[in-house]
């Protein structure tokens, strides 16, 4: 696997963004660069298993230069791209920086997939692990490493507590439980003060890295599990764990 050793002031800052489908990890990415874009320069890499639908997202957003919006067709489990064989996405970060030299910030967005997956700290330097509201209250006690040892966990779309039934307080204080205490932010695109929060934390994180203070983490590699389509085969199936 490919050791992410080079870490100078004068590389990105990559971060990666992770979470189950729906939990709005492309509208995050959109809200970042809204908020930043004028202050620091910013390069985006999506992952779709066969298509660009979250890189055309973006650029029809217009948050960036549509230049600065690449995709990634993983064609595998969008895990595989960002754990097991980071290859397509750590030459795809690379080339986005060559050309675009220098960035500040390299957004590496993962296809959706469940509370186990997380990048290799080949790929990213420290990443964010998104839920939504909408996918039930009880989620953040679910754990897993997402959940519990990303660099911060995001409760997205909180707004829509209301209309779901769910007590976002009591979420961000079972996840803030699930984490023990790691950072938990409550976000939504259409609460400027949330907007505010999820800014510095990354203004707060870049300064690390460019002086050289932050120390890239693994959250550690995905736990044995059974893939959907095994749970119905109960004569052949197939628990595994993937390459840490």
């Amino acid at each position: 696997m490919p050791e992410n050793t080079h870490r100078s002031p004068n590389r990105s800052l990559r971060l990666g963004v992770a979470g189950p489908v729906g939990t709005g990890k492309s509208s995050l990415i959109a809200t970042i660069c809204r908020a930043l874009a004028g202050e620091i320069r910013i390069g985006v890499i999506t992952n779709d298993i066969y298509t660009d639908e979250d890189a055309r997202f973006l650029r029809s957003a217009g948050v960036l230069e549509p230049e600065r919006i690449r995709a990634v067709e993983t064609g595998a489990c969008p895990h595989t791209a960002i754990r097991d064989d980071v290859t397509a996405n750590l030459a795809a970060v690379e080339d986005l920086e060559a050309d675009f030299d220098p960035l500040d910030l390299v957004l590496v967005e993962s296809g959706g997939d469940n509370l186990t997956a997380t990048f290799s700290p080949a790929l990213v330097d420290a990443q964010i692990f998104v839920l939504d509201v909408a996918g039930g209250g009880d989620v953040a006690r679910k754990g897993g490493p997402g959940i519990g040892r990303a660099d911060l966990l995001v409760v997205n779309k909180v707004d829509l507590a209301p209309h779901v039934g769910v007590d976002v307080e009591r979420m961000l204080a079972d996840a803030t439980a699930a984490r023990e205490g790691g950072p938990v932010l409550g976000v939504s695109r259409h609460q400027e003060d949330t907007v505010a929060e999820l800014r510095a934390w990354v203004l707060e994180l870049l300064a690390a890295h460019t002086a050289g203070t932050h120390a890239p983490q693994d959250p550690g590699p995905m736990a044995p599990h059974v893939h959907a389509e095994d749970e119905h085969d109960h004569e052949h199936p197939h628990e595994h764990a993937h390459a840490g």
